[in-house]
This record gives C-alpha cells, sequence and structure tokens, in this order.
C-alpha cells in the first residue's frame, strides 16, 4: 500500500522530468507570476523579505543544478517564480528618483530627449537634467515633460538643445478610475517625476553638443526630411511611420485613422521592424548569391543574418524603442542568431526566450497592454504555424 501511494505521489514527477526542455515555454510564464504577485503586494517587501527571497532563489538554484534527478524540474519553475518576484524588486530600487510632492510653477531649465504631442494637442517635451527655481538638487525630479501652449512659433524643439521657461508642474496623476491605465506607474519606471505645461515662450540657452542625443537628432533629421519631400499632413504620417516621430501629427489626423481603423500604422511595432529584417534579409541572401565569386567564397546566409542584427537594432534605437518593437527586436536577433548556429529559426522556444529577455530586463513591462498583446498575437501566430506546418 505504502508503495502504491509513493508510486503515484512521484508519477506526477517523473512525467514532468521526462518532458525536459519541452517545458521550456513556461519558464516565462511563472517568470511573470513572480511579477505579478509583486504588483499584488499592497507594500514593498522590507530589505529583510528580499534577503530570504534571494537565499530561497539561490537553494532553488541549486537544486535545479545538482538537486535529485526528479526535483530539478519543479526547482526550475521555482526558481523561475522567485527570480520574477526579485527582478521587480530590483527594478524599482534602480528606477527610483524624486517625485514632485507639491504643485511648482517657476523657472525650468532642461535638456530636450523627447518630443512628442499631448492628447490636447499640443506640443510636448520631455526634459531631463533638470533645474527648477528653489528646489534642492536632491528633491529635483531626473524627467519632466511640459505641455507647450500660447505662441511658440520661434522655438523649434530639437533633441540635445537645453532650453529654460516658465512652467507649472505636478507630479504624475494616479489612475482615473479602479483598473484604469496606472500612468502613476508607468512615469515611476520612466524616471518622470513631474508633468505640466507652460504658456509662454520657451528659450533655447545651448544647441545640442555633438555627442549630445546622437539617435535623437539622427530621427529629427529623418522626420524634417520626409516632411520635406512629403507636405502636409501626409509627410508627418510618413515620418511617424518611419522614425517614430509623431510630433507633427494632429489630433484630427489621429482621429480620422481612429475612425478608420488604421491608429495601428502609426506605432512603431514589431509589424515594422519585421519587414525590415525581412527586406534586409532577403536582399542581401539573394542579391549576394547572384554573384558567383562572392557566393563561392562566403556564407551569404549567415552574412546577411549578421548584418540584419546590426540594422534592427538600429532601427529600435532610431524608433525610441517601445514595448513591441523591444521584444520583436529580441525575438529577431534570437532568429538570427539561430540562422548563424545552424539551428531551427521558429519556435515557441523562441518567442520564450525573447520574453524571458525582455522580462529580465524591464520586468514592469508584463503590467503593459503592448507586451500582453504583443506575446499573446505572436505565440498564437507560432503555435498556429506549427500546428498548420505538422
Amino acid at each position: 500500500m505504502k508503495d502504491k501511494l509513493t508510486a503515484s505521489i512521484l508519477a506526477p514527477l517523473h512525467t514532468v522530468s521526462g518532458m525536459g526542455g519541452a517545458l521550456f515555454p513556461f519558464l516565462p510564464v511563472l517568470m511573470g507570476t513572480g511579477i505579478a504577485l509583486w504588483f499584488a503586494l499592497p507594500a514593498d517587501p522590507s530589505r529583510t523579505g528580499y534577503g530570504m527571497g534571494a537565499g530561497l532563489a539561490s537553494g532553488l538554484l541549486w537544486l535545479a543544478l545538482r538537486g535529485p534527478y526528479l526535483a530539478r524540474m519543479p526547482a526550475w519553475g521555482l526558481f523561475a517564480l522567485m527570480a520574477g518576484f526579485l527582478l521587480i524588486g530590483v527594478r524599482a530600487w534602480t528606477q527610483d528618483a524624486p517625485i514632485l510632492t507639491f504643485r511648482y510653477y517657476g523657472a525650468v531649465e532642461g535638456r530636450v530627449v523627447e518630443i512628442d504631442r499631448s492628447s490636447s494637442d499640443k506640443l510636448r517635451i520631455t526634459l531631463d537634467r533638470v533645474v527648477l527655481e528653489r528646489t534642492d538638487p536632491a528633491h529635483t525630479p531626473e524627467k519632466v515633460r511640459v505641455s507647450l501652449g500660447g505662441d511658440q512659433g520661434h522655438f523649434i524643439p530639437q533633441p540635445g538643445a537645453r532650453v529654460i521657461m516658465t512652467a507649472h508642474l505636478s507630479a504624475p496623476m494616479p489612475p482615473t478610475e479602479p483598473g484604469g491605465f496606472d500612468f502613476r506607474r508607468m512615469a515611476y519606471f520612466d524616471r518622470l517625476g513631474g508633468i505640466g505645461y507652460t504658456n509662454v515662450p520657451v528659450l533655447t540657452l545651448a544647441r545640442a553638443e555633438p555627442s549630445s542625443q546622437i539617435v535623437g537628432r539622427i530621427r529629427d533629421r529623418l522626420s524634417s526630411a520626409v516632411q520635406a519631400h512629403v507636405g502636409g499632413q501626409a509627410g508627418a504620417f510618413a515620418a511617424g511611420s518611419v522614425t517614430g516621430d509623431r510630433s507633427a501629427i494632429t489630433n484630427g489626423t489621429v482621429e480620422a485613422l481612429r475612425d478608420s481603423n488604421l491608429s495601428h500604422l502609426l506605432a512603431i511595432s514589431g509589424m515594422n521592424l519585421a519587414f525590415l529584417v525581412a527586406f534586409t534579409f532577403g536582399l542581401l541572401r539573394y542579391g549576394l548569391a547572384l554573384v558567383p565569386w562572392v557566393a563561392l567564397r562566403l556564407n551569404t546566409k549567415k552574412a546577411a543574418a549578421v548584418t540584419s542584427i546590426g540594422v534592427a537594432g538600429f532601427y529600435l534605437a532610431l524608433s525610441g524603442g517601445n514595448i513591441a518593437t523591444e521584444r520583436a527586436f529580441i525575438m529577431s536577433t534570437i532568429m538570427l542568431g539561430a540562422i548563424l548556429a545552424d539551428r531551427r529559426a521558429l519556435s515557441m522556444r523562441t518567442v520564450a526566450m525573447s520574453a524571458l529577455i525582455l522580462l529580465a530586463l524591464r520586468p514592469e513591462a508584463l503590467m503593459n497592454a503592448g507586451f500582453q498583446m504583443s506575446m499573446a498575437a505572436t505565440a498564437a501566430l507560432v503555435w498556429g504555424s506549427a500546428s498548420w506546418t505538422g
């Protein structure tokens, strides 16, 4: 009787252990569960709690690597869960920055790092290296975002330029309804400690230094070049689709795109990067194959893969790097790396690996709708493709 009971208890462990690598796609699910548990807590754990969690994670890792055979797979799963819990804790600690605790009105000085438009169709700039009048530097936000009202016809924002203005600032707002979008949480992880507006002219104190905001200035120049050749809102839309710079797109155009179910075209998403990688890879792969001297001496497939990784990395930086684009970049890099290693490029393991890397680097992305939709759609497409091809 005792032997039967033991066998029935161990049977699931034997089954799980026998599945081996087939369970790998569940690791990001468990890591995400650990991250979600952290967000569900009413308060941030103490140092003692984090220490106990780190000790438990270390023990589980040892058990997964050196423990009994039947204990290794469950240990990997529990380790992934604890790793997610600890990673979001570390991320919250590293992203901690001053947040305004009062309504501020006065001089605001800083360096332009981002240019976009507000929901009220006003030009909006994000500043770092912020200096606030009568405010202790230790309590000055690392970044602030200001909507530009009034007459700003003379002011042309440029990434990297240092500007000054008189503005109203306050802390980022909490959700407007239970379960609604938590802008304050997003702002915390972006180190955005103040938002506000100005109705007086913005003055440029200094132009961008040669080594300052290089990618931002490249994006600005490409956007200007596109709009110089394609006028009006058509040019603004083209620039936004190519470079991610949507500062010239008016709310009227955005509403028209939403009414026609085409607003997703404005987002620099995984589709854009996938098209670019596929075009670059195909052009080089088959273009080089047309040159016999090169094709006989060079592995054109791997050369195309290496070049495509570089192009994808540049486009990721140029687009601003939102969650969907980062996921697409990581997944494309893994796929191209598999080509370099002569392995299968498209599988659920590729999706799982991209999710693990993204959650390890930015665990707060789990709460982002873009991450959830992007990963769910990608997993469904890969699973459907594998089922269709058998």
